[in-house]
């Protein structure tokens, strides 16, 4: 063999192992587990849960997908490669019409991106995608205002796409739907029934929600989706066997003990482990059970069965950092 194939061979091989670390550090492309995906953690379960049922309506309406992604670090990625990674592996919007759009934020790094499919380009060009990262996401993600900043962005992003002239306000449209109930007081008198009857009703409607609490206690992704879901149930159905006052009582040690339980099982290496296998596989077994994202988690919401329909991007849209 001669010195300059030698010379060749080698430069491959480094090529080759050049390219095997690159790969082994970069950041990997998480399970589409619904319409938000926050591996990030950086958004607040109302926030993916109404920024989720946006798209949705959105969906619906037109066909086009929009996902949105948070990670902690790109891992030294661009921004724009990382994206489209993440588009092609999805699959955003339906076969043929490639109308898929993609939201990413990576919080470390301080880079968001809007990556548009092909069938879009038109009606989202690269300039409506920069001016919506640079005049409604860049402005909250400064004041570390991720929550205003992703669903204002989303908000704009269907506004763009459904040709509205501006979109619908923000804070009227995410406002928190609870603060109504604040209001309002309500006197209610516990029903008359029998101590048999609320002994049995008791074992029924605790065990339930006690069973479904725990669950979302010990199951990584889908546990702050029902940490809120329950919360009606927690706050209702208790009154028929121990009336308002205890009820009240009874919702605070809930509102309170089930975070702090969930944050200190989150410390545990088994959790860790769970969680990892929620990111990228989907699925995990907790207590000899297993259990799939399904669409809803602390990292994803509004999934309910989503995929992306085979869709592509040509690596429109825009990028942007704060």
């Amino acid at each position: 063999m001669s010195a300059s194939w030698r010379r060749v061979c080698r430069a491959g091989a480094a090529a080759t192992l050049l390219a095997a670390l690159v790969a082994a550090g970069a950041t990997a492309v998480p399970y589409l587990t619904g319409r938000v995906v926050d591996n990030a953690e950086i958004l607040k379960p109302a926030t993916r849960e109404r920024v989720a049922a946006l798209a949705k309506a959105h969906e619906d309406k037109t066909t086009d997908q929009i996902a949105v992604l948070t990670v902690t670090t790109l891992g030294g990625e661009s921004i724009e490669e990382y994206a489209g990674r993440v588009f092609a592996a999805w699959k955003l919007g339906q076969k043929g019409k490639d109308n898929g759009v993609l939201v990413v934020v990576a919080p470390q790094d301080h880079k968001m991106r809007i990556e548009v499919g092909y069938g879009l380009e038109g009606t989202l060009p690269d300039v409506a995608a920069s001016r919506i990262i640079r005049n409604v996401m860049t402005p909250a993600f400064r004041n570390d205002n991720f929550d205003d900043g992703v669903a204002q962005g989303v908000e704009a992003i269907v506004a763009q796409l459904e040709g509205q002239t501006t979109g619908a306000g923000t804070s009227a449209q995410f406002a928190d739907v609870e603060s109504g109930s604040k209001k309002q007081s309500f006197e209610f008198n516990g029903p008359d029934i029998p101590w048999y009857m609320r002994i049995l009703l008791g074992c029924f409607i605790f065990g339930i929600i006690g069973l479904f609490t725990v669950i979302g206690v010990m199951t990584p992704g889908m546990g702050w989706f029902l940490y809120v879901f329950l919360i009606p149930f927690w706050a209702m159905f208790p009154i028929i066997i121990i009336g308002p006052k205890a009820t009240v009582g009874l919702l605070g040690v809930y509102l309170v003990g089930y975070p702090v339980a969930k944050l200190w099982l989150k410390r545990q290496p088994w959790y860790a482990k769970a969680a990892e296998e929620m990111k990228t596989k989907g699925t995990t077994t907790v207590g000899g059970m297993v259990i799939s994202s399904g669409g809803s988690s602390s990292s994803s919401s509004g999934g309910g069965g989503f995929s992306g329909g085979g869709g592509s991007s040509g690596g429109g849209g825009a990028s942007g950092s704060w």
